[in-house]
């Protein structure tokens, strides 16, 4: 539209322009003007189907009654639920061992297993172990040994290594394990065994020397 096209209809380009970014503005944030569309928006995004299950867990010998998403994995119920959070979720696809806990005195990723799995087990986890004041002797022989550097991978390297140890008590082989009728100790078996659980920090030489230790009684 030309100048004098404008003047006949008795408005201004100026007047064009103002009306046209007005216009654009309401468009712009129409939808949102409304805050009752807005947060119905958010709600329709919550499944109200999502099953949930009420359970009892055995934690450090403290049972715990919750209700949860059964979709919920034992590592989220740890920390997110129960706030222990020694437990770190690293990969949280059961590849880097941080997660580890015992259950029933064996060693697992609880990022790999739903909460609702282990009602009735007995779920051991790093808090479960020792405390800053009676340290359990893994715990002891890691400070004594290093092995640790920036500690994420710690607690779930200590649960392993003490479940660990009852394995070749136990005289479950390994790959590794020369004679599988007659399993022993060696630096061997706990780099075989330990191999799941990865430390970004590559303080491996000292964990080593921190089961060996523990293995030897020198730390009860």
């Amino acid at each position: 539209m030309e100048d004098k096209d404008l003047c006949r209809i008795g408005i201004t380009r100026r007047e064009v322009l103002q009306s046209s970014v007005a216009a654009a503005a309401v468009l712009a944030i129409g939808p949102l003007a409304d805050k009752s569309d807005a947060e119905a928006a958010v709600v329709n995004t919550v499944d109200p189907t999502v099953p949930t299950a009420h359970f009892d867990l055995n934690i450090n010998g403290t049972r715990h009654d919750l209700t949860l998403d059964t979709r919920t994995t034992l590592l989220d119920a740890l920390r997110d639920h129960l706030h222990l959070t020694g437990s770190k979720k690293g990969c949280d696809h059961g590849q880097c061992g941080a997660c580890t806990v015992m259950v029933n005195g064996r060693r697992i990723n609880s990022c790999l297993t739903l909460a609702v799995m282990h009602e009735g087990d007995e779920i051991t986890t790093i808090e479960g172990l020792g405390t800053p004041d009676r340290l359990h002797p893994m715990q002891a022989a890691f400070v004594a040994h290093d092995g640790f550097q920036c500690g994420y991978c710690t607690p779930g390297q200590i649960c392993s290594a003490v479940a660990m140890l009852k394995e070749i008590e136990a005289g479950i082989p390994s790959h590794v394990s020369e004679d599988i009728q007659n399993v022993a100790f060696s630096d061997n078996e706990v780099r075989e065994r330990m191999s799941g659980n990865i430390c970004r920090c590559a303080a491996y030489p000292n964990i080593v020397a921190a089961i060996r230790d523990v293995q030897s009684g020198e730390r009860i």
